[in-house]
């Protein structure tokens, strides 16, 4: 991966963006785009829809990643001076102790950009309970130090306020990376880096919408309103998978899926069978490698309400294999992200009007 595309995926991941909260990653991904893109748009939910005319006849497709991460919200300061939290999308509460963490204020005395570092909080094991030292703590048992005065710290910090987890993007072992937001920031970087390739190889048939979307983590809220919105034939969603290779993940039960070894594409009935095979046939042709995951009922991505939008959509699933997804330790392959968009690229270059996408 070369400089520019490595910097692209390390803003992004680095951005703070917790569902209903993804200004700034939607900010880098329209700056990127601004000079590819033949328009680029952000609609009243604040996700971003950037097209590339297509040059001929051919049916529109829309690749979608979503630009919200998981996250907390400030929900009370204590008069001691310590933040209560709840959790933005599927917080694993097992990870939270001893974490230090960013918090965003947008209180009166609060700077623009400023990042609050805060410590999470909990009594030392020492003063546990035996008993309870075989629980989880939970979210509503933990708390956040900020290192302030609760007079200074209420005028810095609102209740509503969102937090991430304080980690950043970080290059490591041979060709592997890890973020706290790879889920689903990676998505974002698959479909601009699709639209860019595409733009180069000298544009596709048909309209190619890269889309941003939002609130996915709290339930696919934008890729409902986006898949309605754009009202593309095609409908793509670049998303992360869960990696089998590492201890204690039963592949019996959930199928294999090894980071280097190429992007997942779905096969189950939330993905159009047609695309499904013209997807294989795209990466067979670029030697590009993959992996073919089962998915035997409606998946937790846009592509579900892609699929259901209108009345009834093209719909497909790409994935990159992930470890300890919704952890602050995410973790994949950077050549499995290079390798889902040369066959994406791939995809949408062979698509005409000649294809039809009927189940028979």
């Amino acid at each position: 991966m070369n400089k520019k595309d490595l910097e692209f995926l390390k803003n992004l991941t680095e951005a703070p963006s917790p569902s209903g909260y993804e200004v700034p990653a939607a900010a880098i991904m329209r700056a990127r785009l601004a000079q590819t893109a033949d328009r680029v748009e952000t609609n009243v939910l604040g996700s971003v829809h950037a097209t590339l005319e297509g040059k001929g006849q051919g049916p529109s497709v829309m690749i979608t990643g979503h630009l919200d991460e998981i996250g907390l919200m400030v929900t009370y300061i204590s008069d001691e001076g310590f933040i209560s939290f709840d959790a933005i999308g599927g917080v694993d509460a097992a990870v939270l102790p001893g974490m230090r963490v960013n918090l965003y204020p947008t209180g009166a005395d609060a700077k623009p950009g400023q990042v609050v570092r805060g410590i999470m909080g909990r009594k030392p094991i020492h003063l546990i309970e035996q008993d309870d030292r075989k629980t989880i703590t939970k979210i509503d048992q933990l708390f956040i130090d900020v290192g302030r005065e609760a007079k200074a710290l209420k005028s810095l910090v609102r209740v509503g306020d969102v937090i991430t987890y304080g980690v950043g993007f970080e290059e490591f072992g041979d060709g592997f990376a890890v973020a706290r937001a790879f889920d689903d920031k990676l998505g974002v970087w698959i479909a601009a880096r699709v639209l860019e390739e595409v733009k180069g190889a000298g544009r596709a048939q048909g309209d190619l919408i890269a889309a941003g979307t939002v609130q996915e983590e709290i339930g696919a809220r934008g890729g409902i309103t986006s898949a309605y919105d754009v009202d593309p034939v095609i409908g793509i969603s670049a998303e992360v998978g869960h990696a089998t290779d590492y201890p204690d993940i039963k592949k019996q039960k959930y199928g294999e899926a090894t980071c280097g070894k190429g992007p997942i594409i779905a096969r189950g009935p939330n993905i159009n069978p047609v695309l499904f095979e013209r997807m294989i046939g795209a990466a067979e042709k670029c030697k590009a490698p993959y992996q073919i995951g089962p998915e035997p009922r409606g998946t937790g991505t846009d592509a579900n309400p892609i699929q259901l939008s209108r009345g009834g959509k093209v719909a497909g699933l790409i994935s990159i294999p992930l470890r300890y997804m919704h952890t602050p330790t995410e973790v994949l392959k950077l050549s499995d992200l290079e390798a889902a968009v040369k066959i994406l690229t791939r995809f949408v270059l062979d698509l005409d009007n000649s294809v039809d996408f009927t189940p028979r």
